[in-house]
């Protein structure tokens, strides 16, 4: 199975058509997100029939998961691709991308923030995405606050070029940004407070936040607006903490979710990283829940 950090490693990109409808809250409440990666390897089989199956569980919007500067996406162009999303009836609003620090068989990482980024957005802006995300640093990129310093002026600029193309900029979070280091400071306040808040905001995994021992609502209260983009991830009741399905864990989305328009949250995708058995069973599981608890 492809773990996480290998498949990061090609970053990701999707795309985005957005449908206004009146809503009381900050996003649309129509809009049942799921991050491709949850899916991944039925995706690199057969990305029309995963997406066709996606659609018919419930899934009208989704996250993306392979863009490595090829221009292509999940094998297809934009044009193709964003044919076939239009034929499910889904969006694909936002786009997962690697920083780029870490070197792939002694070579740059091409469609990364700091590998032709500029082809990176105009591929994303052809396809219509509207949010192009830093998912992940391998532990080679993290280092102590001086390089997380730097990293935040990496995101400034690759923010910059995004806005030119209508494109919000943003950072997901796992855990390792939480923990306190040299003069009681986090990676992840450096992150935020050495950031434009409006070049560069935040998707927030409440999953990793959680198992980090941080509370999402204090963020909220501390960085309204902050947060337009939110993975929907719960926690097992298990000692490991492991990744289980939505409602079935210990993380209290419905007193999340009342939170946000504090956030300022736009769109929310599933992500399940392992399963217990086929990731269809446990991402129909979640839509199940989130419909009756949640939109």
């Amino acid at each position: 199975m492809t773990s996480r950090r290998e498949f990061l490693t090609s970053a990701a990109l999707l795309s985005a058509g957005l449908l206004i409808a009146p809503s009381l809250l900050a996003y649309d409440k129509r809009y049942i997100g799921i991050q491709l990666y949850t899916v991944r390897e039925a995706m690199e089989k057969d990305p029309a029939g995963t997406l066709a199956h996606l659609a018919k569980i419930g899934y009208n919007s989704v996250e993306g998961a392979t863009y490595t500067g090829s221009q292509k996406f999940y094998g297809m162009t934009p044009p193709v691709f964003a044919a076939l999303l239009k034929q499910h009836g889904l969006i694909m609003p936002s786009s997962h991308h690697r920083l780029g620090e870490e070197q792939q068989n002694g070579a740059p990482v091409a469609g990364t923030i700091l590998h032709e980024w500029d082809r990176a957005v105009d591929d994303a802006a052809a396809v219509g995405v509207k949010y192009m995300v830093c998912a992940y640093l391998s532990e080679a990129e993290r280092g102590g606050l001086d390089h997380y310093q730097k990293i935040a002026e990496q995101l400034n600029k690759a923010g910059e070029r995004c806005k030119k193309a209508g494109i919000q900029l943003c950072y997901h979070n796992h855990d390792f940004e939480f923990p306190a280091q040299a003069g009681g400071k986090r990676p992840y306040d450096i992150l935020l407070n050495s950031t434009d808040k409006d070049l560069v905001k935040m998707e927030l995994d409440l999953y990793w936040v959680t198992k980090a021992g941080q509370d999402p609502l204090a963020l909220f209260k501390q960085h309204p607006g902050r947060f337009p983009l939110w993975h929907v991830k719960d926690m097992a009741k298990d000692a490991p903490h492991s990744f289980t399905e939505v409602g079935n864990g210990t993380i209290d989305f419905k007193k999340i979710f009342a939170h946000a328009n504090e956030a300022g949250m736009k769109f929310f995708f599933v992500e399940q990283d392992a399963t217990p058995g086929s990731p269809f069973d446990s991402v129909t599981q979640s839509m199940a829940y989130i419909k009756k608890n949640l939109v």
